[in-house]
């Protein structure tokens, strides 16, 4: 690429566009069709370049968005400018590389978390939700309370939030053993994602068979 402009950038994106992945995608709510190989490959190539990365965020287009999470640097960003880019990471995969790439990293992680956490907007919610998950393993107070709201909440809430709030349910039952019976009983009750397809050889979602696994492989 001669000259990294946001132009340039969109051009390659393109090209590397796969009809066949972009309909594996679609199904899981993600509107692109690169291949995540190859997208990582432009990325190394690109290196780190905040101001691309804040030009390529402002596009419409969910590669490209992907792609910024992959070049910025997560510590030059504000609270401010953080919330607003989760609130309008409205597919899966850009709001989970947001989450796990940007927001982890950036030293407003822990205020935001706790702003996000029971945000009216349940996709935003579920960020403040992974956000806490990855607190969980060191995490000394305040776990039976997110017990507490899990098997209150869980139910009913929206996919996304549901999602996120049943894999800190199974992470608090895999890190620690006194909750462990808890969790795993909460798990057993609501039946969340008890049924969801499991391809052969991957663990499953529903909380008491995850962590099962996780702790049998310990």
């Amino acid at each position: 690429m001669a000259e990294t402009t946001v132009d340039n950038v969109l051009a390659e994106l393109a090209a590397l566009d796969d009809p066949k992945v972009r309909a594996v995608n679609e199904k899981h709510g993600d509107d692109h069709g690169v291949n995540l190989s190859k997208l990582r490959a432009v990325a190394k190539r690109l290196k780190t370049q905040q101001d691309l990365a804040r030009e390529l965020w402002r596009t419409d287009d969910t590669a490209a968005k992907l792609l910024a999470t992959l070049i910025c640097r997560p510590k030059a960003f504000e609270r401010a400018e953080l919330d607003a880019m989760l609130r309008t990471a409205r597919t899966p995969k850009v709001h989970d590389w947001l989450v796990n790439y940007v927001v982890k990293k950036s030293p407003h992680a822990e205020e935001l978390r706790q702003a996000w956490f029971a945000d009216p907007d349940p996709v935003v919610a579920s960020a403040g939700w992974a956000l806490t998950t990855a607190r969980v393993p060191t995490m000394t107070k305040g776990l039976s309370e997110l017990l507490d709201v899990i098997e209150k909440d869980m139910k009913d809430a929206p996919d996304r939030l549901q999602w996120a709030m049943n894999h800190c349910l199974a992470q608090i039952g895999i890190e620690h053993d006194d909750l462990r019976a808890r969790a795993i009983e909460i798990g057993e009750r609501l039946e969340v994602l008890k049924d969801y397809p499991t391809p052969p050889n991957c663990t499953s979602p529903f909380a008491p068979a995850w962590i099962a696994e996780m702790v049998r492989r310990r």
